[in-house]
């Protein structure tokens, strides 16, 4: 797995400081899953979306989500053909291996909804008619924090479907002086060779699925779901089960693991609970991340 860890460090040349958040995405795509980086402007979400799709090898487009947008303009529209007296139908940038959606949450929830298809079955339908995406199929996401003018919440279904979302936060001070020193982070990823590509990033999802599971991880899994859904006024979906599942398998092939151990479990279990979680009125206050980790304090580890 040496190729991955200089995919890592690549990344990690890029996106200086932060090394779990740097990890965190890349087990997202390994996972098969689709990645949400919320955070305020100007710490490099965007930044970072393109450097995984560069450093992964994979086409990407990016698409600026306004207030004004159509669903059309995501997936495509049916034009009639004035030769041909037929409809041909020219597709949208959803057509590409990994879609950034800029600023998803200032779109309204209309045009987020083009999104939904697509992320859940990597197919889109348009007047009946079913296209499939390419493989592998992303969508990384950025949103601004919606205290902010001009944004929309995500709908509880579009953010089920995404396996992770991910916080960059400021950098640390010394972090910040490297990027002061080194300059633009742009010319830095354009400096940075691709280490990967599309067939092997499959590949490399295929090696994540085959890390062994046993019983006894399995029934830690569903004890942490189980939990959730007494804890919270809503707690985590099938689809959340399955993905803390494979994103800890990706996590143990990162480390070289055979096999998926509890502490794989908790170190993603944050980035895949935290969006999804809705606590009880009696717990309002109380942050998503503060909630995943009481989770994991209250289910007791199999031994």
């Amino acid at each position: 797995m040496s190729r991955l860890g200089d995919t890592i460090s690549a990344i990690e040349r890029v996106i200086l400081g932060k090394s779990q958040q740097v990890r965190l995405c890349v087990t997202c795509i390994l996972a098969r899953g689709h990645l949400l980086i919320e955070d305020v402007p100007g710490v490099g979400k965007t930044t970072l979306a393109h450097t995984l799709a560069h450093v992964l090898g994979l086409e990407s487009t990016r698409v600026q989500f306004t207030s004004d947008m159509l669903p059309a303009d995501i997936i495509g529209v049916s034009i009639f053909d004035r030769d041909t007296h037929q409809f041909q139908f020219r597709r949208g940038p959803i057509f590409t291996q990994l879609l950034l959606a800029d600023e998803i949450n200032r779109a309204s929830p209309k045009a987020q909804s083009a999104l939904l298809e697509a992320m859940e079955e990597r197919q889109v339908t348009v007047d009946g008619h079913t296209y499939p995406l390419p493989e592998p199929f992303f969508v990384v996401a950025t949103q601004n924090p919606h205290e902010q003018i001009g944004t929309y919440g995500l709908p509880e279904s579009q953010l089920d479907r995404f396996l992770m979302r991910v916080r960059l936060g400021y950098p640390d001070p010394a972090s910040e002086r490297r990027v002061l020193v080194q300059g633009e982070r742009r010319e830095v990823l354009e400096r940075t060779p691709a280490l990967l590509n599309a067939e092997q990033v499959l590949a490399l999802q295929r090696a994540a699925r085959s890390v062994h599971v046993a019983e006894a991880l399995l029934d830690y899994v569903q004890s942490l779901i189980a939990r959730s859904r007494v804890q919270m006024s809503l707690g985590l979906s099938p689809r959340a089960a399955q993905g803390l599942l494979r994103a800890a398998q990706a996590w143990a092939l990162l480390g070289g693991e055979k096999a998926v151990l509890p502490e794989h479990v908790q170190a993603v279990f944050p980035a895949i609970a935290a969006h999804r979680l809705e606590p009880k009125e009696s717990d309002g206050s109380a942050d998503g991340n503060q909630i995943a980790d009481g989770l994991i304090k209250a289910v007791p580890v199999p031994v």
